[in-house]
């Protein structure tokens, strides 16, 4: 497991973590870090995100996909992707997983 070491990139391949518990509130997120104790919120975006990632994904495909349903500029995008994604590996939410998935 990959947690906090790693930096996220548009070829990495993300999943969420076994360590913690979600739910979707209204459209939104929660996260439970069940190791931390620590709770999360994801607005619609990253809800959206966080719901594609409980299957092995590689960041463009994410990135894609946000491109297809939501009015963005591609730059912003990836860049609000990317500290998104980021901050759930260094909080231990999300593991990189091997480039041999799909």
């Amino acid at each position: 497991m990959s947690n906090g070491g790693g930096r996220i990139s548009e070829q990495s391949i993300v999943v969420v973590s076994q360590d913690q518990v979600s739910c979707e509130l209204g459209g939104e997120a929660a996260i439970l870090n069940l190791k931390a104790g620590v709770y999360y919120g994801l607005n619609e975006v990253g809800a959206r995100i966080w719901k594609l990632i409980h299957e092995p994904r590689r960041v463009s495909e994410i990135r894609d996909t946000i491109l297809e349903e939501y009015e963005v500029e591609p730059d912003h995008c990836e860049a609000d992707i990317m500290v998104l994604l980021q901050d759930l590996l260094d909080n231990g939410l999300i593991e990189e997983k091997s480039d041999s998935i799909k």
